[in-house]
Order: C-alpha cells, then sequence, then structure tokens
C-alpha cells in the first residue's frame, strides 16, 4: 500500500517535471514525463497500461526530439539563416539555460545574430536569421507540448477505459 502511494506521488513528480522540461530545456522533458508514466503504469503492476502502449509512449518521446530539431531548422532556414547561425542558435540555448527564462527565450536569438554576422556580418539578415531561431524554437516548444499532452491522453484513455 505504502509503495503504491510512493509510486504514485513519484510518477506524479516525473510527469510534471517533464512537461516543465519540455518548455524550459534544463530537464529532459519527454524522457522525464515518460519515466513518470512508466512509474505511474508500474504502480499498479502494469495491469491497466500494456507493454505496447508503453512502447508507443516511448516512441512518442523520443520523437519529440526529432520534432524540436526539425522545427528549429525549418524556423532557421526559412527566415535564410545560414550554417553558422543555426550553429550560434543551439549554442545560445545551451548558454541560455544558465541565464533563466530570459537565457531561454534570448539565447538562441543572440547566437543566431552572432552567427550570422561571422558569416555575412550584415545586421539585417543576422536579425532575420535570430527571428528565424526564434520562430523555431516556440514550434519546436509547441510541437513538443502537442506530443506530450497526445502521451497523456493516451495513457489516461487506456488506463480509464
Amino acid at each position: 500500500m505504502y509503495i503504491e502511494i510512493l509510486l504514485w506521488l513519484s510518477a506524479i513528480i516525473l510527469v510534471a517535471a517533464g512537461m516543465a522540461g519540455l518548455v524550459f530545456p534544463v530537464l529532459p522533458g519527454a524522457p522525464v514525463l515518460f519515466a513518470g508514466l512508466v512509474v505511474a503504469a508500474w504502480a499498479e503492476g502494469f495491469e491497466h497500461v500494456s507493454t505496447g502502449t508503453l512502447i508507443a509512449l516511448g516512441v512518442m518521446a523520443l520523437l519529440t526530439y526529432l520534432v524540436d530539431f526539425l522545427a528549429g531548422a525549418f524556423g532557421a532556414k526559412r527566415f535564410g539563416a545560414s550554417r553558422r547561425a543555426i550553429i550560434g542558435a543551439t549554442l545560445g540555448a545551451i548558454v541560455g539555460i544558465f541565464f533563466g527564462i530570459p537565457g531561454v527565450l534570448l539565447g538562441p536569438f543572440i547566437g543566431a545574430v552572432l552567427g550570422e554576422l561571422t558569416a555575412r556580418s550584415d545586421l539585417k539578415t543576422a536579425g532575420r536569421a535570430g527571428v528565424g531561431a526564434t520562430v523555431g524554437l516556440a514550434l519546436g516548444v509547441a510541437a513538443k507540448l502537442a506530443l506530450a499532452f497526445a502521451m497523456l491522453g493516451i495513457f489516461v484513455v487506456v488506463r480509464f477505459l
């Protein structure tokens, strides 16, 4: 009985942390969310949620990385960013993590602008690359959240129906 409560509390914490990690890239959001769903299934001895469902949820968690990468590349390329701008946006996103929410939001923009300036030294083009990186970041977060809510929805439907 106590282990079941502990498992459910752990699952709730992991799911909440995973959802936060999808928006703020401090945690690996989708894997943590998936771990929370596995722990929730474990809390009931995998009685309601099958291995097949968990495999499907795991694949969806992995898809968040592909979607995130593609959204970032799409946003940057759509706005004419160079390879250096894309690398700069990636480095800016990593460095931005250490500066809280403003860093997470501004890091990719600043990184893309600096990267583009080293490639072409045209401020207008560099600014456009920064906007593209920011749009790509927003698209990636939206797509990851959509996948995460789909994962939660599948889990709830399988569990309660």
